[in-house]
């Protein structure tokens, strides 16, 4: 019987949100003409990649992209994405701890671990090789053509359920629809946030907020116990 654990990207294992935000908003502006409505991700139906750039699309233009504009679309924020991280590579820090930590998870024989992320695949593949973790772990969920966070979620439990005996799910994740995703799921959550604003996450719901990936063996102690505190795993 295995654990999987299943991390988000932005906030938990790095700290880029705003730079990635701002480039999303910039590759939308250069190639469609129109300014973004806002990078507050809150304000939109759902905090993925894909409805982001579909209900900001639909609303300037009356239709939904199609995915010749969607690709061209993603494109241009990757080549932004990879000059940012060139130019200024200190905006793309790595959560401290947490490759080291990827690296000591898969030396666990009751530990699988994987990705579910809002964003879209390519995007979350730099970011991931940027901070020294696997850019294409076997197990993960992306947003590239997902409208939910639960069947993203869900997406990497069935592709790690299918290759290992996976009875349990713990995420770890630094947002507020990552509380709402994981209760509706029934998925224990271990929330993560920069020292001092721990308070967001438990506002939340939350009950266990971390600040970073230091100290492996209380990480694990941690994990373990929720673990043991989660029921089986749930299907969407």
């Amino acid at each position: 019987m295995k654990t999987f654990v299943l991390f988000d990207i932005d906030g938990t294992l790095l700290y880029s949100n705003k730079v990635d935000s701002q480039s999303f908003a910039t590759s939308y502006e250069r190639i469609f003409g129109r300014e973004f409505p806002t990078i507050d991700w809150t304000r939109f139906p759902s905090v993925t990649d894909h409805v982001i750039f579909r209900t900001a699309f639909h609303d300037h233009f009356g239709r939904y992209p199609s995915e010749e504009e969607r690709q061209v679309f993603e494109d241009d924020y990757v080549a932004n994405l990879q000059r940012q991280r060139v130019s200024a590579p200190e905006d793309f820090r790595e959560v401290p701890g947490a490759a080291a930590l990827w690296r000591r998870l898969a030396e666990e024989d009751d530990l699988v671990t994987g990705i579910a992320t809002g964003g879209w695949k390519t995007p979350a593949s730099i970011k991931l090789a940027h901070v020294g973790i696997p850019e294409n772990p076997p197990y993960a969920g992306y947003a590239n053509g997902h409208f939910r966070r639960e069947t993203i979620l869900q997406t990497a439990i069935d592709r790690a359920s299918a290759e290992h005996d996976v009875q349990r799910v713990v995420y770890i994740g630094d947002a507020i629809w990552d509380v709402s995703t994981t209760r509706a799921m029934k998925i224990p959550l271990i929330g993560i946030r920069r020292q001092g604003d721990h308070h967001v996450l438990h506002q939340a719901g939350a009950d266990t907020v971390i600040t970073d990936f230091q100290n492996q063996d209380s990480f694990l102690e941690i994990l373990r116990k929720k673990a043991s505190e989660s029921g089986q795993i749930h299907p969407t």
